[in-house]
């Protein structure tokens, strides 16, 4: 594979298991140094692609390639070369942390002095912990030992599926700048995750639904996709506040976000701040009298949630 061929490619892959389809005619390409983001929900496909992609399941259609290697013919050539973090912590519980780098570099034919420089920035945060039995580290230090097996053999490219699962949010952005780093270093990145902010880390992202994907873009661009005018919208009675936009003749779509509603609204040839005094004026004519409204860019999610609802709106 030259510098500036795909590391990864995956064209028309089809996998299904009886009559649930995982995947279906999945494509998409993985750049040089580029750090690549599958969004999707539970049964998106995304732990079955991973499965793949490592040579751990075959696929029913199409092909992948990794590091210019098919999935199918260069099994062995592939395991060698990948370095895969599941989404469920997959180390051995009763060893110790320095037991488990050590067995793991075994696996791959070196040594922890070997791959130490690689593995460094991340080791050195858990080292003084190395007699520590895994399964008795915090979330965020099981999440540092497993990315660490994961580069003890210096891999090529890094696949992590939902790695910050379950993890707190100081670790989760932790692990985010770590992969910033091993990124700007040279490699290329494949990570699942179902938090959207997350994403906005990617260079690029692809939004995945029932083993499809939906569409694949910078951060900035999918948000772009939105096909209607957004507002924000607070009320004291959330749910009631919600089942009153959703009854407004205008609206395209209305969805809890947090602490807000996030409202779409069909009239894109309107002013957004005229629409927005319309709203608010109609909420509050319902009781709502503590409502607000404002105009506000639509993000990756409010893109998703359309996509889910309705993709022949805004194509993939």
């Amino acid at each position: 594979m030259s510098a500036a061929e795909a590391p990864l490619v995956v064209e028309a892959l089809g996998k299904r298991f009886e009559e649930t389809i995982a995947l279906e005619n999945l494509t998409f390409e993985v750049r040089p140094a580029e750090l690549f983001g599958l969004v999707g929900p539970d049964g998106a496909g995304k732990t079955t692609l991973f499965r793949i992609l490592t040579t751990l399941l075959l696929p029913d259609s199409g092909s992948a390639t990794v590091l210019g290697l098919d999935v199918v013919r260069d099994f062995w050539a592939i395991r060698a070369r990948v370095g895969y973090m599941p989404g469920r912590f997959s180390l051995y519980p009763d060893l110790s942390v320095e037991e488990n780098l050590r067995f793991f570099a075994a696996v791959f034919g070196t040594s922890v002095e070997e791959g130490y420089a690689t593995i460094a920035p991340i080791y050195r945060q858990i080292e003084p912990f190395r007699d520590r039995r895994a399964g008795a580290l915090s979330g965020g230090m099981k999440q540092k030992l497993a990315l660490s097996c994961a580069l003890i053999h210096r891999p090529d490219i890094l696949l992590l599926d939902e790695p910050t699962t379950g993890v707190d949010a100081v670790s989760r952005r932790e692990f985010w700048d770590l992969l910033a780093d091993l990124k700007a270093s040279g490699l290329s990145i494949l990570v699942a995750t179902p938090y959207m902010d997350e994403a906005d880390r990617c260079d690029r992202v692809a939004l995945m639904q029932r083993g499809r994907v939906l569409a694949i873009d910078v951060p900035a661009a999918i948000g772009g996709r939105f096909p209607h005018l957004l507002f924000a919208v607070r009320a004291g009675n959330r749910y009631a506040a919600l089942q009153a936009l959703r009854g407004f003749p205008h609206a395209a779509s209305a969805f809890p976000f947090g602490d807000r509603l996030h409202y779409g609204d069909v009239r894109t040839d309107l002013d957004p701040d005229a629409i927005a005094a319309e709203v608010r004026a109609a909420l509050r004519s319902q009781g709502f009298v503590d409502a607000e409204v404002t105009p506000i860019r639509p993000g990756i999610e409010d893109t998703f949630m359309a996509l889910m609802g309705a993709p022949e709106e805004i194509g993939a």
